[in-house]
């Protein structure tokens, strides 16, 4: 073992491969070449004495790692993939890095991912159909072991591609119509109900809904959920107090001066989501009205920002990083051909703070 291995770089100058023992560190990663050529066996009996084979003789693959862990052999993980056809990385499509509940999400996909060894790649989807299709396809033919869709706006669309892409796929909080074959979903009916049932409990009766314009399921759900709480206390339903922003504050700062200029103005407004209660409380207050005093405000997330607003909102928690974990379980199980839970659905929790308070005896106060 005494010829030493070369190799030539871009400049002609010759590197080398320390052997086993020597003093010199590598320079270069070795290849299953280079170890094959030192041990003097063929390539294919380093490989497979590389993946702990029982086809290689036990003294012959203690010696073939030997001679790789001396020579500072790493497998590379494109290489193992060839071999294994597993590359051990999860493709994940979010909305926008900028919105919370992906990033809780993303955060316990990726600590579940990485507890099972897998690296987890990240694509952003603007939340527009087509894009999310192609940051789907352009995973699968990146040939990762799998994809998990968050806020999905394509969901059903995916089930006759399936076969064609041969990745198993997973949604969380899927927002297109129609179920999804593997799923992660919050109670969106019952949490929503919940929140509209603890106002009236405090006496609101005149109790308004700032919902999503864009079709969402969850949407659909929430307004549902909300509907069903005002019927199980006789109370009917005012079309005029359901009203569409679009999930971000902006759009519901003009949502609820609408409400506001009503009439009769809701004494109690149920968000979609908490960055529709952050632009509902912002309106509430450009009126000169106080929260809760005037009008109480629930949302539906629980994001980081909930229990620091003036005053803290009254939510529905969804457990964002468990539920990412759960998708990720799911994928993994889908992967091993095991039998997941098809739709699974995550009981949502309502947090009461102080954004939430009794109705007023006179009403809310005009100005």
């Amino acid at each position: 073992m005494g010829d030493s291995v070369k190799l030539e770089r871009s400049g002609g100058k010759p590197d080398s491969v320390a052997q086993p023992g020597s003093a010199k560190r590598t320079r270069r990663q070795p290849s299953i070449k280079d170890i094959a050529r030192i041990a003097k066996v063929s390539h294919p009996t380093v490989s497979r004495a590389l993946q702990n084979s029982p086809l290689v003789n036990a003294k012959t693959a203690a010696k073939i790692r030997k001679i790789a862990e001396d020579a500072g052999y790493r497998a590379s993980a494109v290489a193992r993939g060839l071999v294994t056809r597993r590359t051990k990385t999860i493709g994940l499509v979010v909305t926008t890095v900028n919105d919370p509940f992906a990033g809780e999400v993303a955060l316990g996909i990726e600590k579940a991912a990485n507890e099972h060894g897998y690296s987890v790649f990240l694509a952003n989807s603007d939340a527009e159909p087509e894009r999310e299709r192609r940051m789907v396809q352009t995973f699968a033919e990146q040939r990762v072991d799998g994809i998990v869709v968050t806020s999905s706006r394509v969901g059903a669309e995916y089930l006759p591609v399936l076969a064609e892409m041969m990745v198993p796929i997973v949604l969380v909080n899927d927002q297109y119509p129609g179920e999804f074959m593997h799923s992660v979903m919050i109670e969106n009916v019952q949490g929503s109900r919940a929140a509209a049932a603890h106002l009236i409990a405090l006496g609101h009766r005149r109790i308004a809904y700032v919902g999503d314009r864009s079709g969402y399921q969850s949407d659909t759900e929430r307004l549902a959920g909300y509907k069903g709480a005002l019927a199980a206390a006789g109370i009917a339903f005012a079309p005029e107090l359901a009203v569409k922003g679009d999930g971000k504050p902006e759009a519901a700062i003009e949502a609820v001066n609408a409400l506001l200029a009503l009439e009769h103005p809701p004494t109690a407004i149920c968000c979609y989501n908490d960055m529709t209660a952050l632009g509902a409380m912002r309106a509430i207050a450009a009126r000169g009205l106080r929260v809760p005093d005037d009008i109480s405000v629930t949302g539906f997330d629980d994001l980081f920002f909930a229990a620091y607003l003036d005053p803290p909102l009254t939510t529905v928690h969804q457990p964002m990083r468990r539920m990412g974990q759960m998708a990720m379980e799911n994928l993994l199980k889908l992967m091993q051909g095991g039998e997941p839970v098809e739709q699974a659905r995550v009981e949502a929790k309502l947090v009461v703070r102080a954004s939430t308070g009794k109705a007023s005896a006179h009403g809310q106060r005009r100005i």
